[in-house]
């Protein structure tokens, strides 16, 4: 039987959960992702209104892949501040929390709970509501999506 939610050996995040913000702004995240994760990881805005928690590894793909991208100067000076400008390090304390820094926790209204997403090579935290939303829309969307990819 498999498992609910979790870390693939592929670098794969997968599952979701939901936490409590303590008073200091820091929440854990699922041990199985923490294990992948045990450097660092970059917390970064998300372009929908979530916080993206990426592996410095996959941190460090992302920024080698835009500074690949062709791309006029002036534009890759803008998405690298965009970027790059809004983006936290951290790394987990001895109870497997991370801070979630208040420009960030401003960004996505996370407030007292979150709900922490595997995407894949990276994760998401997001407002409950928000993420309500995002995940019907999505839902929606996710079979002509596949269809489109001929999967």
């Amino acid at each position: 039987m498999g498992e609910k939610g979790g870390f693939c050996g592929e670098k794969m995040f997968f599952g979701e959960y939901q936490y409590k913000v303590d008073e200091k702004g820091r929440v854990p995240l699922p041990p199985k992702f923490r294990r992948e994760m045990k450097e660092a990881v970059i917390l970064a805005r998300g372009t929908e209104k979530c916080i993206i928690v990426y592996p410095l590894a996959e941190w460090k793909r992302l920024a080698d892949t835009l500074a690949a991208k062709a791309v006029t100067p002036a534009n890759l000076r803008k998405l690298n501040r965009t970027i790059f400008g809004s983006a936290f390090r951290t790394s987990f304390d001895r109870q497997g929390r991370i801070t979630l820094f208040s420009p960030l926790r401003s960004y996505a209204e996370i407030g007292d709970t979150v709900v922490v997403v595997g995407a894949n090579n990276y994760v998401e935290l997001w407002n409950e509501q928000l993420w309500k939303t995002e995940k019907a829309t999505a839902e929606e969307q996710a079979s002509q999506i596949m269809e489109s990819l001929g999967a």
